[in-house]
């Protein structure tokens, strides 16, 4: 895997636990998503103006993409109505490599090397310490977590399939984004009955500034995807997780206990593992 590839699948990973944080920080974080994926939309337009248009056979995936981006959005506000950044984030990014590779297990009959062995048991045993002992995560958040993760390998999936039938990483992404853009809102306004913005209130550009960084880690990431082999690219991004304890140790005030930090850096390198060594 080149060199360019490792950046900016890195800078994906900081710049997707830092969306994150805006999002943990934000009152009614239903809102704030949404209000998120605004300025997500505004900047895709242009580009997807100006890209290539995607080969028929990815329009499948792009659809399906902002479908589950969309169901993602959902759940991740339920796992952190209770839960804190640095408890829900791990699970939610650590658990994607070992359902992917437990899922090739048994469902596809493909055999577990040793590595895939070890990466497996440090994922569990992060999430594990996590759930359990003092200072656990409340067990709805932990399960809600779980469900978020389960919908983070389905799309993880199916965007290095559709990056590919695409031909343009860039029109991938800018048209999955604006999919997404118009299926959050509508969520939000069945779920609500109506939405409220005010573009001038502080609450409304901190949202819209988050969105902004969601965008530029996405796109770095698909980018990535269409470069390099997407086991180690996932894995890689995974260690977001070491960086959202920090970010909410030193920007939210959240406790920082050895234990956590501890158990964030077993998910990561159990996630390198599932990546790295096949």
């Amino acid at each position: 895997m080149s060199s360019i590839v490792i950046v900016l699948a890195l800078s994906a990973a900081i710049l997707h636990a830092t969306w994150n944080a805006f999002l943990r920080s934000g009152g009614d974080r239903l809102w704030t998503v949404t209000v998120m994926s605004f300025s997500g939309t505004l900047v895709a337009i242009p580009f997807a103006a100006i890209y290539p248009w995607p080969a028929a056979g990815a329009w499948l995936y792009i659809v399906l993409s902002a479908a589950l981006q969309t169901a993602y959005s959902v759940f991740l506000v339920a796992a952190y109505r209770k839960g804190e950044l640095g408890q829900v984030y791990p699970v939610v990014r650590g658990i994607v490599p070992m359902l992917v590779t437990v899922g090739g297990f048994l469902v596809a009959g493909d055999r577990l090397t040793t590595w895939q062995v070890v990466g497996v048991t440090l994922v569990a045993m992060g999430i594990m310490s996590l759930a359990l002992g003092r200072g656990r995560a409340p067990l709805s958040s932990l399960l809600y977590a779980l469900l978020t993760g389960m919908i983070v390998a389905s799309y993880a999936t199916v965007d290095a399939r559709g990056v590919r039938e695409a031909g343009h990483a860039g029109a991938y992404a800018a048209w999955v984004v604006i999919i997404f853009g118009t299926f959050l809102p509508l969520t939000f306004v069945i779920a609500r009955r109506g939405m409220r913005v005010d573009f001038r209130a502080p609450d409304t550009l901190k949202a819209l500034a988050g969105g902004l960084v969601a965008l530029v880690s996405y796109a770095l990431v698909v980018t990535a995807f269409s470069l390099g082999p997407a086991g180690p690219v996932t894995a890689l991004r995974e260690t977001s997780v070491v960086f959202a304890a920090l970010i909410g140790w030193l920007f939210l005030g959240e406790v920082l206990t050895p234990r956590r930090l501890a158990a964030c850096i077993i998910v990561a390198l159990g996630a390198v593992c599932l990546g790295y060594f096949r």
